[in-house]
């Protein structure tokens, strides 16, 4: 199950991660005012566990294992936000799609080459930009021999020269 996290804008949604099996799709509102602050929907067959907020909240009360646990999820959680609110409003879209490879391939793939179970449209909203702009920078990887694109196939070629692309920005 990869659900998808995003929130719904003018036209267009930003997606803010993919959630991988047995993980937690928790709000920030659950502590504050109870409202859902983005929605989810499932890229892949998926079944959730659902579980009432009052339940949740008197395990983080009475498990202090639990509660330390969902503590570094959000400090992980807050701490990737931080970085990917880095790449799409500092680094051109050239970088924000190298960010996006690595983080699919590292992150939600765990492996390379990687077969991508989003759509180009959703890949394009991780990177924050059109889907025209998102494929356009995908053939031009391609090219460059960067990268290898079939289909839903993907294989960075030369991770080193991806990195630079990241790294510049």
């Amino acid at each position: 199950m990869k659900p998808k996290i995003y929130i719904e804008g003018f036209g267009k949604n930003l997606i803010l991660a993919l959630v991988k099996p047995v993980d937690y799709i928790f709000g920030p509102g659950i502590y504050v005012d109870n409202r859902h602050y983005y929605s989810a929907a499932a890229v892949e067959d998926s079944s959730a566990c659902l579980v009432d907020t009052a339940i949740f909240k008197q395990l983080i009360r009475k498990n202090p294992d639990f509660a330390e646990d969902f503590l570094k999820r959000v400090s992980l959680q807050t701490i990737f936000n931080f970085e990917q609110m880095l790449s799409l409003t500092q680094k051109q879209m050239h970088g924000r799609i190298a960010d996006v490879l690595f983080y699919l391939s590292e992150k939600i793939y765990d492996c390379n080459p990687f077969e991508m179970t989003i759509t180009r449209q959703d890949l394009a909203d991780l990177a924050g930009m059109s889907k025209e702009s998102a494929i356009r920078i995908l053939k031009e990887f391609k090219e460059e021999e960067i990268l290898n694109v079939h289909g839903n196939k993907v294989d960075i070629l030369n991770v080193k020269q991806l990195r630079q692309i990241s790294n510049r920005g």
